[in-house]
């Protein structure tokens, strides 16, 4: 018992150490440096070192470092800018580190959805759990003196009585009231309280990743395997569909092709950027339709997955909404080429290339015979890979560098410059508009107007703790390409009407 209780001081007062650590850099960078946003990502270096160094379990499963270098690489993203992905990504990853080494081995996303998240839960009460535990063990061990509790003990009965004694002397004797009166007991200042909130914040998730509470019951993941008892849903019925279905799809892919890839004239007015903004997403919803509709008739297993007509119809009918997601992505290419890129169509055109992979992936497990769990973890493997390279990835830089190059003011082409856009983009067009400026060219003076005034709000956000790695390096490409320019202050003008009363 003796041993046991060693065991468990050593590896607790090791995990309160690095807790500590987390709790003490929290403090310098958020009070004493007042460094917000960068300061969330290196307190997710600590956090994660701390796990890594305290939890020798973690440093013997290949699995649980993989998941730290993912956390490491999301704790470097919210250094470099901190955003509400990187954040998120963090935390999944800093999760799975830490219940890893618990676990015989990964079972799919859906079990690991609800571990996280009990996981969670628990942690806001870890630290009492804890408390509790300790206690138990300490009541085991002989008795080796005259602990914390029996001083308690002794003395509240003496220390109660004396003060309640004082309160009313205090109430009968005029000068001890006034003793008690000059007695200057202050309040704790307004930013002590905060400091407290953070350091048990900071306290609370720390412990809770150094002493993980995965859940000891979890829902299963839906199989998905064998004939399901769906009326309407049979060989001859499926069968049928798959071949109406084709011949619709094959309807819809030739008048895309002869549209948007073969150049026929559209019918009236139509013009090609209507014709591609009106079904871009339409069809992306059929796409998804299209592979629920596999998912549930065609199941591995199945009457009908094992029939070489469905089969072949099946991968007809896939190749034919790739088909469709391509076309997909040329009509909203070719809105944007008409008007403007925006983030928004940025994320749509990545969208449809997870929906691309995901009918894949739905034909490879009818072929191969995978069940559900494959499904989930492929797609959440492919997922994660393009959310992880979108942390390192500004889309709204990415807009406004090629809306400037395609601006019809620039190629006769493409949409006019939308000031208003490049100004609701913020730090994100800050560089671009710098580069645009440092040409000297016609429209460099209102570039040069909104770069100062995007630039006076990252210096301001900067003294108010809103230091970023990214923001910085905005700085200091901007300050290479505009030299003296960088400093002087540009003339106040409203480049886009859209704010004016």
């Amino acid at each position: 018992m003796q041993g046991l209780g060693k065991r468990w001081d050593g590896a607790f007062a090791l995990k309160v150490a690095g807790a500590l650590a987390v709790i003490a850099l929290g403090d310098w960078l958020f009070y004493q440096r007042t460094d917000y946003l960068g300061a969330f990502g290196l307190v997710g270096l600590a956090i994660a070192a701390a796990l890594g160094l305290t939890r020798p379990a973690v440093q013997r499963d290949r699995r649980a470092l993989f998941a730290l270098a993912l956390a490491l690489t999301a704790a470097f993203a919210m250094i470099w800018d901190a955003a509400p992905l990187p954040f998120l990504l963090f935390w999944v990853s800093l999760g799975l580190a830490t219940m890893l080494p618990g676990t015989a081995a990964f079972d799919d996303g859906w079990r690991w959805f609800q571990r996280l998240f009990v996981h969670g839960l628990k942690s806001l009460v870890g630290p009492l759990i804890d408390f509790f535990k300790i206690t138990r063990v300490k009541r085991r061990r002989p008795a080796s003196g005259k602990g914390a509790r029996y001083w308690i003990r002794t003395l509240a009965l003496p220390l109660i009585g004396s003060a309640l004694i004082m309160a009313l002397f205090s109430a009968a004797n005029p000068l001890i009231e006034q003793f008690f009166t000059a007695l200057d007991i202050t309040v704790p200042e307004e930013t002590l309280i905060l400091r407290v909130i953070l350091w048990t914040f900071l306290g609370l998730i720390t412990w809770g990743v150094l002493r993980p509470r995965p859940p000891r019951h979890l829902l299963g993941t839906f199989d998905g395997r064998g004939d399901a008892n769906i009326p309407g849903v049979s060989l001859a019925s499926v069968t049928i569909s798959l071949v109406l279905f084709n011949a619709l799809f094959a309807m819809q892919n030739v008048m895309d092709s002869a549209f948007l890839w073969g150049g026929v004239k559209l019918p009236g007015d139509m013009t090609l950027a209507d014709y591609a903004h009106r079904g871009a997403y339409p069809l992306l919803v059929t796409a998804l339709l299209a592979a629920a509709f596999v998912l549930i008739a065609l199941r591995p297993g199945s009457q009908t997955a094992r029939n070489p007509l469905v089969r072949n119809l099946v991968m007809v009918w896939i190749g034919q909404n790739l088909f469709l997601v391509g076309s997909a992505a040329m009509r909203t290419w070719d809105y944007v080429e008409s008007y403007d890129l925006t983030i928004f169509r940025i994320a749509a055109l990545l969208w449809m290339g997870l929906v691309a992979v995901g009918l894949v992936l739905v034909l490879v497990r009818m072929l191969k015979g995978k069940n559900a769990a494959w499904l989930i973890n492929a797609n959440l493997a492919a997922t994660a890979a393009l959310l992880f390279a979108l942390c390192f990835v500004d889309l709204g830089t990415v807009a406004a560098r090629w809306n400037l190059a395609h601006a019809r003011e620039f190629d006769s082409t493409g949409a006019g410059l939308d000031w208003c856009y490049l100004r609701e983009l913020g730090a994100s067009a800050y560089v671009p508009l710098a580069e645009l400026e440092a040409q000297q060219g016609p429209h460099s003076e209102n570039a040069g107007v909104l770069r100062w005034q995007i630039q006076q709000r990252m210096e301001s956000e900067r003294e108010d703790g809103g230091w970023t790695l990214l923001n910085n390096r905005r700085l200091e490409r901007a300050e290479a390409l505009l030299g003296p320019r960088f400093t002087q202050a540009q003339p106040y003008k409203e480049l886009c009407l859209r704010y004016v009363d």
